[in-house]
């Protein structure tokens, strides 16, 4: 279809002008992120700051944005954060239930946040471990002893990995693996810019993720 046709495909207007408020905030987060580490330049971010100001929005319209921050703060209030930094995380679930994760001395708030998305999704209560401490600490001695890593908290790459293991003689993980993939095309927002191992995770789980231009480590050359 070419361009001068494309407005008579539209059917709900109102759908369309949503979808444009969103895209415009999500690329206002990531036009910030990109600007702290570098990648783009300042008048990049001014102009969608623009249009943000058209539009008339506030970043709190993206639903995700304030429970996100909110799940910061209560970590703070909690000190259940990792070395003096308190990440939150929040996603929107196709149901329309908002879950929140948040980092710890043994998590990233993007694996506590996932974590408690699929125990929403399979209905585990929340005292039931999906993670024993026996893989946690064999994961962590892993990447400490043989790896040299600095950092001791498990990224959604490795947490995904570890529930992959704990599936196969866990049947809460097992049903809990089973429904990530009702995961895919759900909205993301965490407080702190996701670690490499982070970002993977979630964008091999599909969703559609957005975060606050913070770093979540004080070692800027992690990798």
């Amino acid at each position: 279809m070419g361009v001068n046709r494309a407005g008579f495909a539209i059917t709900d207007e109102g759908i369309m002008e949503e979808a444009a408020k969103q895209e415009t905030i999500r690329r206002y987060f990531r036009y910030r992120c990109e600007y702290a580490m570098g990648l783009t330049d300042l008048g990049t971010v001014q102009r969608v700051e623009l249009l943000i100001k058209d539009f008339g929005l506030e970043l709190e319209y993206r639903g995700v944005v304030e429970p996100a921050r909110k799940a910061s703060l209560d970590a703070q209030k909690r000190d259940k954060g990792s070395e003096g930094i308190y990440c939150g995380a929040a996603i929107a679930l196709k149901d329309g239930t908002i879950v929140t994760g948040s980092n710890s001395p043994r998590l990233h708030a993007a694996s506590s946040l996932i974590l408690h998305a699929a125990k929403h999704l399979t209905g585990i209560p929340e005292e039931i471990k999906l993670l024993p401490p026996s893989i946690i600490e064999s994961v962590r001695n892993l990447k400490t002893e043989v790896l040299n890593e600095k950092t001791l908290s498990l990224d959604l790459l490795e947490t995904l990995i570890a529930l992959s293991i704990s599936a196969a003689t866990n049947p809460a993980a097992q049903i809990a693996v089973e429904k990530l993939n009702e995961l895919r095309g759900c909205e993301v927002h965490m407080t702190h810019m996701p670690t490499p191992g982070d970002e993977a995770g979630l964008r091999r789980l599909g969703v559609n993720l957005t975060s606050d231009p913070n770093f979540s480590t004080k070692d800027l050359f992690i990798c």
